[in-house]
Formats: structure tokens, C-alpha cells, sequence
């Protein structure tokens, strides 16, 4: 959506002028006169104010037929951490099993307020909320090796197994000594913004950008099919995933490696599978794969089960169209469509 409040816009022109870091993916600006649209960093040459508009997410400017800014790169930088987070980070990353509290970020400089209010923001749980679940899901790889519930606690920091128990079971919904089914979910940066990934040990259950439609109810659905709950943190389904997009998006990759453990009925599976088959760079229509299916009156039912697809692009539902060739609707908006169908054409 435009933003047409004036005195707010005058805020953020002069953001952008200053190129203030703290409204990094507050706003986007689209620049009328070279058709891009940027974030309040970016480097290049300013616009005259009257030259700009603004827009509150990066889908609203590409729909507004403005394209991303080559030197700011906005739909991917927009929704990445800043530095205090990435020194938050680095601070966990020293050693997962030892606890960051709000004085430990404070001796480094870091206001604990700044990265709670971050993490609330880009992933809906605290600081301290994002650690646990990394502890925790560190410990059922443990566990699942075979290591004692007793030691796994205290190795992880905590005091009593009595400790670990209760944060591992209102994680999980099982007791350290039960087997705890997981899905992992973790988030990455993409050139049309954020998506998450979620996986099992199985493999990746759900690919979808971070602002879809519904997508809490997609999570609470894949908790319920598969019985298991979402923690943060990753597992090499989710690291081929984002090292397999990445190489999409970079027109390098054409066809998907991933494993997948998409949860579906046989049809729903079937519908998945024929999309799966349409050609990169090509699109295709309902009624197309009806007659692949030998399902020639099921055009509905196929509609249906192509809106129950979790796993964006992997399985390219933006490669489905009206029968006349027109552009239809698109869980990760209709502009994201257009740029991925043309991404794909301009690649072949």
C-alpha cells in the first residue's frame, strides 16, 4: 500500500537521506524516475523528494511496478539482521549451549531491548525464547545419539533434569526420555524478501515467504499432520534448501535436489508431483493437469489441492495459470508470480 501520510513521508525522506540503519524494512521508496525502489541505507544518488513515494513492504512497491534497487538490493536486505543482531549471534554462535543473558550483551555493548524487540518482530519469540529453542533442539540430537537425559542437561546448562524436563516438554510435548518429534524452522533472505523453512528429519515440510496468507495457519496445520511442534533451528535439509534457492534465484539451478516430506493425501501428493513436471520456463493450467492426471473432470479438486501446497517454488505452483494464459492468484502475491515466471523465461 502507498503511504500518502505526508509528515510521515517527510520522516523517512530524510531517513533516506541519512541513510539511517534503523529504518532498514521500515519503509521502501519507489523512485518515479528511474523506476527502482531502494531502502533507507542504499548508496546511491538521492532522489529530489517530490521524485518519491513510499510503501510499507517491499511487495506493495513491486506491485506498484516498481523493480529492486541493483546497489541496495531491498527485498533481500530489508529483512536481514542488523549489526547488533549479527554480533548477538555471533555471541551464541561461540558456544550453542551456553546462555547469552541481557548482561552478557550489555558487556559487549548490545542493548538487550534493541535485539528483543528485533527477534519479537522477525521471528515472533524473544532473544532468550530463539536460544532456548536452539538449546533444545542441540539436546534431541543428543539424546537421539543415545547420551543419558542427565547429561544432556547439565551439559546444556541447566542446573536439574528436572529443568531441562519441563522446558523440553513444553517445547516438544515430550519428556526428555520420550522420542520428541520436531519440525525445525529457520529463516533466509531471498531477492523478493524473507522466506521460512521448515523440515523434519525427514526432509523439508514447508517453503513459504515470510508475509504469505495464512501461514500461521499452515504451521498449526504440519504441527497437527505430522504431531510434532516448530523449533528453531536447522538441520541439512534446511541448509540444502536455502543453498538450493539461492542458486535458483541466482539462474543457476533449474531443477530441485531437495527431499521433501510434504504431509498430503495420495491425490493431494499426485497433483503436487504433476506440477513438479511442468517444465522450467513454461507455464501450464489446471485443465492440463487434469488430462496428465487422467482426471479430466477434477479441475476443482486439482485447484484445491494446488492451494494446499505448502513448498513454494520447489514445487512451482507459479508456474500455474488461467486456460487463457493469464496470471492468476498466487499465495506469495501476484507480483512475486510475474517476477518468477520471468525470472524463468529470461534464464531458459
Amino acid at each position: 500500500m502507498k503511504i500518502v501520510d505526508d509528515d510521515l513521508c517527510d520522516i523517512w525522506y530524510q531517513a533516506l537521506l541519512e541513510r539511517a540503519s534503523e529504518y532498514t524494512g521500515v519503509f521502501f521508496v519507489g523512485v518515479i524516475t528511474t523506476g527502482v525502489f531502494c531502502i533507507s541505507v542504499c548508496r546511491a544518488r538521492k532522489p529530489k523528494r517530490e521524485n518519491v513515494e513510499f510503501y510499507r513492504d517491499a511487495k506493495s512497491a513491486l506491485a506498484a511496478g516498481f523493480r529492486p534497487c541493483k546497489v541496495c538490493r531491498p527485498a533481500e536486505n530489508a529483512h536481514s539482521a542488523p549489526l547488533f543482531v549479527e554480533e548477538a549471534l555471533a555471541l551464541v554462535r561461540q558456544d550453542l549451549k551456553t546462555r547469552i543473558t541481557d548482561a552478557d550483551l550489555r558487556r559487549h555493548g548490545i542493548s538487550p531491548e534493541r535485539v528483543r524487540r528485533w527477534f519479537m518482530q522477525n521471528h515472533s519469540i524473544t532473544f532468550q525464547a530463539f536460544q532456548r529453542m536452539q538449546r533444545v533442539n542441540i539436546a534431541i540430537q543428543e539424546l537421539k545419539s543415545g547420551r543419558a537425559a542427565t547429561d544432556v542437561a547439565l551439559d546444556n546448562g541447566y542446573e536439574s533434569l528436572s529443568g531441562f524436563g519441563y522446558t523440553y516438554k513444553r517445547l516438544t510435548g515430550a519428556a526428555p526420555t520420550q522420542r520428541a518429534e520436531v519440525i525445525v524452522i529457520h529463516r533466509f533472505t531471498t531477492p523478493l524478501g524473507p522466506m521460512f523453512v521448515c523440515a523434519t528429519e525427514r526432509g523439508v515440510c514447508l517453503l513459504e515467504f515470510t508475509d504469505r496468507r495464512f501461514l500461521e495457519t499452515e504451521f498449526r496445520d504440519i504441527q497437527r499432520l505430522m504431531n510434532a511442534r516448530i523449533v528453531t533451528g536447522e538441520n541439512n535439509h534446511t541448509r540444502q534448501t536455502v543453498k538450493e534457492i539461492s542458486e535458483y534465484f541466482a539462474g543457476t539451478r533449474r531443477q530441485f535436489d531437495l527431499v521433501l516430506d510434504a504431509p498430503g493425501s495420495d491425490f493431494q501428493r499426485s497433483v503436487w508431483q504433476a506440477l513438479r513436471a511442468v517444465p522450467y520456463g513454461q507455464t501450464s493450467c489446471y485443465q492440463t493437469i487434469s488430462l496428465l492426471l487422467n482426471k479430466p473432470d477434477a479441475a476443482s479438486a486439482i485447484g484445491a489441492a494446488h492451494g494446499a501446497n505448502r513448498i513454494a517454488i520447489v514445487i512451482p505452483c507459479h508456474r500455474i495459470s488461467a486456460n487463457d494464459g493469464a496470471i492468476t492468484g498466487y499465495g506469495g502475491g501476484i507480483a512475486r508470480k510475474e517476477w518468477l515466471i520471468e525470472h524463468e523465461k529470461n534464464m531458459s
